[in-house]
């Protein structure tokens, strides 16, 4: 196959060479409204084209390339004594996968413990491209099944205005926890 960047023959859809020139992560961070801090791994214009993949067949394959490089790579130099829990915002499988889901799975290390299908919206109304006034007039209303644990990581790929994971974060907070910070693998806002 070839590389969908750089079009040489590889093994992977991304050549070893491209992961490593254009897809080595930085860390950003920015506080949502509620006071979590979110860290994000890349800028949004550098990867919007991946990007754009995760609802079709190809983008299971691009969206595992971006989770290893970055979320597996923050997970193996995340230590801390405590155990954490990650969550991904609404892990519903579009297009045969979830996007979410592969970036909460890449987290799993000894102090990280992924868990699945626990944070589902109830609305299912899009986001992409919508206004902050669409995004608040629209709740996603986030459902959230019962888990031992009290420190969560969210999860989820993209943070435009920061409403879903501030509405996730709520959600969380009503069942007596703490989200203790967010990670995306990019911001808008790094345009």
């Amino acid at each position: 196959m070839k590389c969908i960047l750089c079009e040489s023959y590889a093994f992977t859809h991304i050549c070893s060479t491209c992961q490593t020139n254009f897809l080595s992560p930085s860390l950003y961070k920015r506080k949502l409204s509620n006071g979590v801090n979110i860290i994000s791994f890349y800028n949004y214009e550098e990867i919007k084209e991946l990007l754009f993949t995760k609802h079709t067949d190809i983008g299971f394959y691009i969206y595992n390339i971006l989770a290893q490089l970055s979320f597996k790579k923050f997970a193996g130099e995340f230590h801390t004594k405590e155990k954490y829990i990650s969550l991904a915002v609404d892990d519903t499988s579009k297009s045969g996968y979830s996007h979410t889901a592969i970036l909460n799975h890449a987290l799993k290390t000894y102090n990280i413990n992924p868990l699945h299908n626990k944070l589902r919206a109830k609305n299912s109304v899009s986001y992409s491209g919508k206004s902050k006034m669409f995004r608040q007039e629209n709740p996603r209303n986030f459902q959230l099944k019962k888990f031992k644990s009290d420190n969560i990581i969210l999860v989820d790929d993209i943070v435009t205005t920061g409403q879903t994971l501030t509405q996730a974060c709520a959600k969380v907070e009503e069942q007596g926890k703490t989200v203790n910070f967010c990670l995306t693998l990019t911001d808008v806002s790094l345009k």
